[in-house]
């Protein structure tokens, strides 16, 4: 794909929305003049890296010619080739971003995440790995710059979680994380197995972009509110106060709990916060059926949807089955070294919106 005529449509839209940022009018219409902010930081973005994805290209064909003109397996062309790997990795993650630019970003890929672990098959060892995922999701919003924090969580037995909500807070989180959703297959030998036999288990993640009051109308009467004290570990005062909060949605059965604070108040607002992010995920998903029936016709029996992602210990392998992708490096990745999954996931979803547009 030719990405050089995207670069000149960036480059000329950028001059044309600085012109209009620089007329006194420009926030007479303060939400207008929010969105052409935005849009200027997004083609600002994309113009710089256009300009460096242009100085690839040419890095690139200068090191080919250097190969072509010198003898097979001297000392400089052995140095091109090798240049030719490290430009050809930075080539292909401009090319991703750049291609990403031509498509109208989603209003919610902006957005914080409600992240949401709950363990399924697998009993004792599918809460013990929805810990295990907990934490690699937190280690990833560490290596992102981003705000991790639990709001509710049913802990199990051996200290594992039957489920846990965390709010993610920070640049682009829906953007990037939603390709986690889905159900994470585990096969390893469990702490509770004495006989040493390799076990399979599962457990469920769903990630929804955290919802803004314009987005869902809740009407107080369809809700019940109840508070009541706080379970689990705690610190003085968490467990001995009605500080723990519940809100059931009535019209949609959806129940929503929140005990992280010591304030009532504070866990109403985020007990309110997931609840508006669930509906409008739940808005969502009507509203995408039908792509979601035609995407499930193509899948066949509907197996993979079954099991997004697989983590085989033993092997230390992952697969995302999605796209087909098998990477031999699951310690990273359970580490929080997850961009090796989340960008082939975006890249396939960009490529598959690009052929809709026939680009």
């Amino acid at each position: 794909m030719d990405l050089r005529p995207f670069i000149t449509r960036f480059r000329d839209r950028f001059a044309e929305v600085e012109s209009q940022l620089s007329s006194p009018d420009a926030f007479a219409n303060v939400m207008r003049g929010q969105e052409l902010t935005r849009e200027h930081s997004r083609l600002r973005d994309l113009v710089a890296q256009g300009d460096a994805y242009l100085g690839i290209l040419g890095e690139l064909a200068d090191n080919q010619s250097l190969i072509v003109s010198e003898p097979t397996g001297s000392e400089l062309a052995v140095m091109a080739a090798d240049e030719i790997k490290r430009l050809e990795a930075v080539e292909a993650r401009l090319s991703l971003r750049l291609r990403e630019g031509i498509i109208p970003p989603s209003p919610t890929d902006s957005r914080n995440s409600i992240l949401e672990i709950r363990g399924a098959a697998g009993g004792a060892e599918s809460a013990l790995f929805a810990a295990d995922l907990l934490r690699m999701y937190q280690r990833y919003s560490e290596t992102q710059g981003w705000k991790f924090e639990v709001l509710d969580a049913s802990v199990s037995d051996l200290g594992g979680y039957k489920d846990v909500t965390v709010s993610v807070t920070g640049q682009d989180v829906y953007k990037r994380l939603k390709y986690e959703s889905g159900v994470h297959r585990v096969q390893r030998v469990p702490a509770t197995e004495a006989q040493g036999r390799i076990h399979t288990s599962t457990v469920t993640v769903a990630v929804m972009p955290e919802a803004q009051e314009v987005d869902v109308v809740i009407k107080p009467d369809d809700l019940e509110i109840n508070v009541c004290r706080a379970g689990g570990h705690g610190g003085q005062g968490v467990n001995t106060t009605d500080s723990a909060v519940r809100i059931l949605h009535k019209p949609t059965g959806t129940e929503v709990r929140c005990q992280d604070e010591r304030s009532q108040i504070k866990n109403k607002a985020k007990a309110m916060m997931v609840l508006r992010s669930r509906l409008l995920d739940a808005k969502m998903a009507e509203e995408h059926a039908k792509y979601a029936a035609e995407r499930k016709s193509q899948v066949g029996t509907g197996e993979r949807s079954e099991k997004s992602r697989t983590y085989n210990f033993p092997q230390n392998r992952v697969t995302d089955h999605r796209i087909e992708l098998t990477l031999y490096n699951l310690s990273a990745v359970m580490d929080g070294d997850l961009d090796p999954l989340i960008e082939p996931l975006m890249a396939d979803a960009l490529q598959r919106k690009l052929a809709e547009l026939k680009l």
